[in-house]
């Protein structure tokens, strides 16, 4: 695994520079680092070069990285049917826990068909905002439904339409 997200963190330099990504190699897998900037363009090279061919977006997490840290961080997990492989990028954006100015990321929706549901769902949930989704609304919560539940700091609604939610 080390080899390989060593050889891809190479390509990606050289297609974008040394500033496009690092390797993170604490936790339980290794990821790259993405620079939320070069996000679609990474994943398209990531999906079409003939060394990797991720053709398949198995999953996309948000995670909020608690207030102190002030950052939310997107995880897309990767594969390559054909070659076995799998990766994971990570994506770390700023957030000032204001409702009205929500973490954003582009999407990757024009990459791979499956990210339209997962985008909607971390938006959903999360409160991340994906650039040029086509279609960036809620997708299990009501659509008049306030805040994102799975951020650490959300507040659980007592009364919903007048109807008690405790």
């Amino acid at each position: 695994m080390e080899e390989l997200i060593t050889r891809i963190h190479a390509l990606l330099i050289a297609q974008f520079g040394e500033q496009v990504a690092t390797i993170e190699s604490s936790g339980l897998q290794p990821a790259l680092v993405v620079d939320p900037a070069l996000l679609p363009q990474v994943c398209l090279l990531l999906r079409d070069h003939e060394d990797t061919y991720f053709d398949f977006l198995s999953c996309i997490s948000a995670v909020d990285d608690g207030i102190e840290a002030g950052t939310f961080t997107v995880v897309y997990h990767l594969a390559s049917i054909p070659y076995n492989y799998q990766l994971t990028l990570k994506v770390v954006v700023p957030n000032d826990r204001r409702l009205d100015n929500l973490p954003s990321v582009p999407s990757v929706s024009g990459v791979w068909r499956t990210a339209d549901w997962h985008e909607r769902e971390a938006f959903d949930l999360m409160g991340v905002y994906f650039e040029g989704h086509p279609d960036l609304r809620r997708i299990l919560l009501p659509e008049d439904w306030e805040g994102y539940p799975l951020r650490k700091d959300y507040e659980e609604a007592e009364m919903y339409h007048g109807i008690a939610i405790k």
